[in-house]
Protein backbone atom coordinates (compact mmCIF):
# COMPACT_ATOMS: atom_id res chain seq x y z
CA UNK A 1 0.00 0.00 0.00
CA UNK A 2 2.86 2.37 0.68
CA UNK A 3 4.22 1.81 -2.77
CA UNK A 4 0.84 2.51 -4.25
CA UNK A 5 0.59 5.90 -2.45
CA UNK A 6 4.05 6.97 -3.50
CA UNK A 7 3.21 6.04 -7.08
CA UNK A 8 0.09 8.21 -6.91
CA UNK A 9 2.10 11.14 -5.51
CA UNK A 10 4.72 10.77 -8.23
CA UNK A 11 2.10 10.52 -10.93
CA UNK A 12 0.26 13.55 -9.56
CA UNK A 13 3.48 15.52 -9.52
CA UNK A 14 4.16 14.57 -13.12
CA UNK A 15 0.64 15.42 -14.27
CA UNK A 16 0.59 18.76 -12.43
CA UNK A 17 4.01 19.89 -13.54
CA UNK A 18 2.60 23.33 -14.36
CA UNK A 19 1.54 23.82 -10.71
CA UNK A 20 5.08 23.15 -9.55
CA UNK A 21 6.33 25.96 -11.80
CA UNK A 22 3.67 28.28 -10.40
CA UNK A 23 4.74 27.43 -6.83
CA UNK A 24 8.36 28.15 -7.70
CA UNK A 25 7.45 31.49 -9.25
CA UNK A 26 5.47 32.50 -6.12
CA UNK A 27 8.45 31.83 -3.83
CA UNK A 28 10.92 34.70 -3.55
CA UNK A 29 14.19 34.00 -5.19
CA UNK A 30 17.41 33.91 -3.25
CA UNK A 31 18.63 37.01 -5.11
CA UNK A 32 15.70 39.09 -3.76
CA UNK A 33 16.57 37.92 -0.26
CA UNK A 34 20.15 39.00 -0.82
CA UNK A 35 19.01 42.42 -2.04
CA UNK A 36 16.85 42.84 1.05
CA UNK A 37 19.81 41.89 3.23
CA UNK A 38 22.10 44.29 1.40
CA UNK A 39 19.71 47.20 1.88
CA UNK A 40 19.84 46.64 5.65
CA UNK A 41 23.62 46.69 5.51
CA UNK A 42 23.50 49.95 3.58
CA UNK A 43 21.25 51.47 6.24
CA UNK A 44 23.63 50.30 8.94
CA UNK A 45 26.55 51.91 7.10
CA UNK A 46 24.67 55.21 6.97
CA UNK A 47 24.12 55.14 10.73
CA UNK A 48 27.73 54.18 11.36
CA UNK A 49 29.00 56.98 9.12
CA UNK A 50 26.84 59.50 10.97
CA UNK A 51 28.16 58.25 14.31
CA UNK A 52 31.75 58.60 13.14
CA UNK A 53 31.08 62.20 12.12
CA UNK A 54 29.78 63.10 15.57
CA UNK A 55 32.62 61.64 17.65
CA UNK A 56 33.94 63.88 20.39
CA UNK A 57 37.57 64.86 20.27
CA UNK A 58 39.74 63.51 23.06
CA UNK A 59 41.09 66.94 24.02
CA UNK A 60 37.55 68.32 24.34
CA UNK A 61 36.73 65.50 26.74
CA UNK A 62 39.86 66.22 28.80
CA UNK A 63 38.93 69.92 28.98
CA UNK A 64 35.43 69.12 30.19
CA UNK A 65 36.76 66.75 32.86
CA UNK A 66 39.24 69.40 34.06
CA UNK A 67 36.47 72.00 34.33
CA UNK A 68 34.31 69.52 36.20
CA UNK A 69 37.14 68.73 38.63
CA UNK A 70 37.82 72.43 39.20
CA UNK A 71 34.15 73.06 39.95
CA UNK A 72 34.08 70.25 42.51
CA UNK A 73 37.22 71.65 44.19
CA UNK A 74 35.63 75.13 44.35
CA UNK A 75 32.44 73.72 45.89
CA UNK A 76 34.45 71.81 48.51
CA UNK A 77 36.47 74.93 49.33
CA UNK A 78 33.28 77.00 49.67
CA UNK A 79 31.73 74.37 51.93
CA UNK A 80 34.84 74.24 54.12
CA UNK A 81 34.84 78.05 54.35
CA UNK A 82 31.14 78.01 55.32
CA UNK A 83 31.80 75.42 58.05
CA UNK A 84 34.68 77.52 59.35
CA UNK A 85 32.49 80.64 59.43
CA UNK A 86 29.70 78.75 61.25
CA UNK A 87 32.13 77.42 63.84
CA UNK A 88 33.04 81.03 64.76
CA UNK A 89 29.43 81.88 65.68
CA UNK A 90 28.85 81.84 69.45
CA UNK A 91 25.66 80.15 70.63
CA UNK A 92 24.27 79.89 74.13
CA UNK A 93 23.75 76.49 75.68
CA UNK A 94 20.33 77.60 76.96
CA UNK A 95 19.23 78.48 73.42
CA UNK A 96 20.29 75.08 72.11
CA UNK A 97 18.46 73.32 74.96
CA UNK A 98 15.32 75.39 74.32
CA UNK A 99 15.32 74.43 70.63
CA UNK A 100 15.93 70.75 71.44
CA UNK A 101 13.05 70.67 73.94
CA UNK A 102 10.55 72.73 71.92
CA UNK A 103 11.22 71.38 68.43
CA UNK A 104 12.18 67.82 69.42
CA UNK A 105 15.26 67.68 67.21
CA UNK A 106 18.77 66.49 67.96
CA UNK A 107 21.21 68.71 69.78
CA UNK A 108 23.64 68.78 66.84
CA UNK A 109 20.91 69.87 64.42
CA UNK A 110 19.64 72.52 66.85
CA UNK A 111 23.15 73.90 67.25
CA UNK A 112 23.71 73.87 63.48
CA UNK A 113 20.49 75.75 62.68
CA UNK A 114 21.16 78.24 65.48
CA UNK A 115 24.65 78.88 64.07
CA UNK A 116 23.22 79.35 60.56
CA UNK A 117 21.03 82.12 61.98
CA UNK A 118 23.95 83.76 63.81
CA UNK A 119 22.67 82.77 67.25
CA UNK A 120 19.27 84.48 66.76
CA UNK A 121 16.81 82.24 68.63
CA UNK A 122 13.70 83.88 67.13
CA UNK A 123 14.92 83.47 63.52
CA UNK A 124 15.95 79.90 64.25
CA UNK A 125 12.56 78.94 65.70
CA UNK A 126 10.77 80.67 62.84
CA UNK A 127 12.79 78.77 60.21
CA UNK A 128 12.22 75.46 61.99
CA UNK A 129 8.44 75.95 62.17
CA UNK A 130 8.09 76.93 58.51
Amino acid sequence: MVLHLSFICVSLADSDHGDVDELQSNQPSSSSKAKKHDSGAADLEKVTDYHEETEIATQDMVDVMNKFGERIRQEKAAKAQREQDLSKVKVKKEDVDLIVNEMEISKSKAERVLREHNGDIVATLTSLTN
